[in-house]
């Protein structure tokens, strides 16, 4: 599987598509505002740049792409209304890998700049959005032209398949019952991949940048805990059991492979020392529930079903993944059967998604 090339969340304004299935994530990005606007203070403090470019790398597609701009701008603004400075001109790069729904995002720019305006009173015609499609585990950017990048909820995901998964056979990503050479390797892969994403954006930052990440991650020492990994076996669990029923091929089914790792806060902390550009500033632990309506409105009767939310949610998020392995015959039925895996799991016992931020700026 080419991950460059077939990760992607669901497009489009469907029922299933990432664009409304997201809410858990808004959420994290809501979770980590107060770390948002420390680091453009920092960033103010080391210098006031007359025009001020902002990258929001894996960007995806929906609400929430212009969320996570529209709180980053704000803090700006504050900031330069407390200053008494006029408001800089604002460039904006959203990123995200080649089959992303940008047509989605360039839909949205204008409602996006009529909300900078609502909110700021600020012209849109001092905020400039552009699009940049690529892997972030590469130079996107010229030479000290950023300085802001935030990321959320993308760093979890790999540039590839690790290599060296024999052995792994019935599950689809790391498990309780994966050998400790699968763990392994997706550490290895985890390793090489955020070292490559640190360097790239070392050159990409001017001195004293900021950059605030948030990953999928766990509290535990051990990768293979429930805290990362629970939500893929419970999919593991539905998938196996079509393999089973002749449904789906047993072949197929050992050879895929989630390109994810959810790494703890040392782990990243080990990350950013080892490269050395990066200062930590905060290193921060947030949980938010699995159900994204939990304890909040309802759309919907549908979205009092706790399994049945969050298998929208994992199907905005997989559904491409599992439909370019095992094509799309079986998507219904996987994610029927996963709405009652899960909501049976919910039932008896609470799920968290585990969140690791990092504020970073960029050493002189």
């Amino acid at each position: 599987m080419e991950v460059v090339q077939v990760l992607c969340m669901k497009g489009g304004n469907g029922d299933s598509s990432y664009a409304n299935n997201s809410l858990v994530q808004k959420k994290v990005i809501s979770l980590t505002k107060p770390i948002m606007e420390e680091a453009i203070t920092n960033l103010y403090d080391n210098n006031f740049p007359a025009s001020l470019r902002i990258a929001d790398l894996g960007c995806s597609s929906g609400p929430n792409t212009f969320f996570a701009v529209l709180e980053i701008v704000t803090a700006v603004g504050k900031l330069c209304k407390k200053m008494g400075r006029q408001l800089p001109e604002l460039q904006v790069f959203l990123n995200d890998l080649p089959g992303n729904d940008f047509n989605t995002i360039f839909k949205s720019v204008s409602k996006f700049q009529k909300d900078l305006q609502k909110r700021m009173g600020t012209s849109a015609e001092s905020c400039f959005v552009t699009g940049v499609p690529g892997s972030f585990y590469g130079r996107r950017f010229p030479s000290k032209s950023l300085h802001f990048v935030h990321s959320s909820y993308s760093l979890q995901w790999l540039s590839q398949v690790p290599r060296g998964l024999e052995g792994n056979e019935r599950n689809i990503y790391m498990a309780s019952s994966s050998p400790p050479s699968v763990l392994k390797a997706y550490f290895e892969q985890f390793q090489s991949d955020f070292s490559m994403f640190l360097r790239c954006r070392s050159e990409e930052l001017v001195e004293g940048g900021s950059m605030v990440l948030t990953f999928l991650g766990r509290r535990s020492d051990d990768p293979s805990s429930k805290e990362g990994c629970y939500i893929w076996e419970l999919l593991a669990v539905a998938l196996n059991d079509m393999v089973s029923e002749g449904l789906i091929d047993e072949e197929k089914m050992d050879s895929f492979n989630i390109p994810q790792y959810t790494p703890s806060p040392a782990e990243v902390k080990c990350e950013v020392e080892k490269e050395g550009s990066f200062t930590i500033n905060r290193l921060e632990v947030s949980k938010v529930n699995w159900n994204a309506y939990h304890g909040e409105f309802c759309p919907s009767d549908d979205h009092k079903d706790g399994g049945y939310n969050v298998a929208m949610l994992m199907r905005a998020v997989a559904e491409p993944l599992l439909v370019s392995h095992f094509g799309g015959g079986i998507i219904e039925e996987v994610f029927s059967r996963y709405q009652k895996i899960v909501a049976d799991s919910m039932s008896r016992e609470k799920t968290e998604f585990v969140n690791v931020t990092v504020s970073l700026t960029k050493r002189g």
